[in-house]
């Protein structure tokens, strides 16, 4: 399938992704309630091709720049007990397929977190195309997928009262993404 007849505004070429309007966030559960947290250092870019499959994506994100708006939290998520950011500072992705089906879009990849590179595969919307006020051309794109934080070697968890612990399994990751037309 060719870009032209998905999303005919969205031209060959590559799209860095812009960080300052771009967001890379989480939510887990802790106890009865999620916590939400995002990332704040990411670089990445999106190489769109003629063809939807042959279409790319690369990110990297800084480990250390975690932020869920508790500090103590934050201190504690970089040590060695859950992300070691001191071993493992940045997680990656690399995209292997790109997919739609039905309407909807697909980003498979690998995903890198503490040295362990397992496959994904992200939910992709893609928001539209649209010039800015300082002549660029940006590309908006929300994506999402769920992962098992002890498939990566995050086992850190409490134990509570009964068969509960501390912290769900679940991670869910969400993106929303500007690219800019290089």
């Amino acid at each position: 399938m060719s870009i032209a007849a998905v999303a005919p505004e969205l031209t060959a070429g590559t799209w860095n992704i812009d960080p300052g309007h771009s967001e890379v966030t989480f939510v887990i559960r802790h106890l009865m309630t999620k916590v939400r947290g995002t990332f704040t250092d990411f670089t990445g870019a999106v190489r769109i091709a003629d063809e939807l499959a042959e279409s790319t994506a690369v990110a990297e994100i800084k480990m250390a720049s975690i932020d869920t708006r508790n500090a103590d939290r934050d201190a504690h998520v970089r040590t060695s007990d859950v992300l070691d950011v001191e071993k493992h500072p940045t997680m990656t992705f690399a995209t292997t397929g790109v997919r739609a089906e039905g309407g909807e879009y697909f980003l498979d990849g690998d995903l890198t977190i503490k040295d362990v590179t397992r496959p994904v595969t992200l939910s992709v919307e893609f928001n539209g195309v649209a010039e800015d006020p300082w002549g660029g051309t940006r590309a908006g794109f929300s994506a999402e997928v769920s992962i098992n934080r002890k498939d990566w070697g995050i086992e850190f968890n409490v134990p509570l009262k009964g068969e509960k612990a501390l912290l769900s399994d679940k991670v869910d990751i969400q993106l929303e993404i500007q690219a800019v037309r290089a």
